[in-house]
């Protein structure tokens, strides 16, 4: 049967179900509502509705109790919207959530006829992933029993979820293999139309004052904050090592100054002011530009030289596959679950995540032999093509919903 009407429910918007929401309310058979905590935005044929929680976590609640709390205050003001729904005559057929915040913890409850999806992005462990990888960060008791309460509300949805999906084969691995039956790997898909290569394409934004069309060595690195989940600290070191030895080279950062993933600096400092106060830097060659709009950060990818990619083993991110796309040439962490799609010496360079003279070696491999590499810009571009081109994907993505 044809899906009919569907409720996606996702604190930030549009998030991981823009694509999927458009092409669905592009079908005038499907009514298409998204519930979200972000006011900003909207997506033609979507109809979006507002929740907010009454009230943030007390202070005084358990330190490990807190992020459960914050997801059922999150639940109860999606269960407030979804009552004003049903009361206009509105039961979706399908209600798919991000877990882990908690906007889908009492969909059984008041749409108890619906099929509730989830999507699945992470599951956490005190060890052998994320929060354990760096040596000079090591975990005590409190923090091992934090991070296994922080997974409650994503129990409560796996139990509760009649479907889940996951981005990754990593990311699926780490969730408990009594509950992979339920979870389906399927990535949220790359635009390769938009995210594709401009040969000899020249870096002017004249938005933020940038004019690199001299430049012909450009690094590049992108995140949505600049913290050590994404390897900031080692970037910024690497490129202290690579201005040393290139004269001519810039390094241009894109994201905010901010931690989006793991803890901030106690002194209350930002990474990059620490980097900034402790490194030699010439700041003539380093070029951060915020936030950018995708059409400016298209033209960052599109001129880069080499294009510098650390994580942790931690969720993979969608830049490092839109670089790809773009044909940049990829030095990458050899850590998982980048190593899930390059392949050493194939589609891109791996280095050791802790080692900035590494990344620095391998950045200036490549800007010494710029015509020998041109192979594996071809074969990062194909293998998003191949594996995680939104064309082939999105199919797969309204077929699972309406089945």
């Amino acid at each position: 049967m044809a899906l009919q009407r569907i409720l996606f429910l996702h604190p930030n918007f549009p998030a991981q179900f823009r694509h999927l929401a458009m092409a669905l309310a592009k079908s005038p058979k499907h009514q298409v509502v998204y519930g979200t905590a972000r006011a900003e935005g909207q997506l033609q044929g979507v109809h979006k509705i507002l929740y907010e929680t009454s009230r943030t976590v007390r202070p005084e609640t358990h330190h490990y109790v807190r992020p459960l709390e914050s997801a059922v205050l999150e639940g109860q003001a999606v269960y407030r919207v979804a009552q004003q729904l049903r009361s206009q005559g509105f039961a979706p057929d399908v209600v798919y959530a991000h877990s882990g915040w908690g906007p889908g913890l009492f969909v059984k409850d008041i749409f108890p006829k619906a099929k509730f999806c989830c999507f699945f992005e992470w599951f956490y462990h005190a060890h052998g992933t994320d929060a354990d990888f760096d040596p000079a960060d090591p975990l005590d008791a409190d923090a091992e029993a934090r991070i296994r309460i922080k997974n409650a509300p994503i129990l409560l949805d796996l139990a509760s979820c009649d479907y889940g999906l996951s981005p990754t084969q990593w990311q699926r691995h780490q969730f408990p293999p009594e509950f992979h039956s339920k979870i389906k790997v399927l990535h949220d898909g790359i635009d390769t139309e938009f995210f594709q290569p401009k040969p000899g394409a020249k870096l002017v934004l004249p938005d933020i004052n940038l004019d690199l069309s001299a430049v012909d060595e450009i690094i590049t690195y992108v995140a949505r904050g600049m913290e050590p989940y994404r390897g900031f600290p080692q970037f910024m070191e690497a490129i202290a090592l690579l201005q040393e030895k290139r004269p001519n080279c810039h390094a241009v950062v894109v994201g905010a100054d901010r931690v989006a993933y793991g803890k901030n600096l106690p002194n209350g400092k930002t990474y990059k002011q620490q980097m900034l106060e402790t490194l030699s830097l010439d700041l003539s060659r380093l070029h951060f530009t915020g936030r950018l709009p995708y059409s400016q950060y298209l033209q960052v990818l599109q001129a880069s030289s080499v294009h510098v990619y650390l994580t942790r083993p931690f969720v993979l991110s969608w830049s490092m596959l839109e670089a790809m796309s773009a044909g940049c040439l990829l030095v990458a962490s050899d850590t998982a679950p980048v190593t899930e799609v390059i392949k050493e010496g194939k589609n891109g360079l791996l280095v050791d995540f802790f080692s900035p003279q590494q990344v620095c070696d391998r950045i200036i491999e490549v800007l010494d032999h710029p015509d020998g590499m041109a192979e594996l810009r071809a074969n990062a571009r194909q293998t998003i093509q191949n594996t995680y081109d939104l064309a082939k994907l999105l199919p797969q993505h309204l077929d699972w919903l309406t089945r």
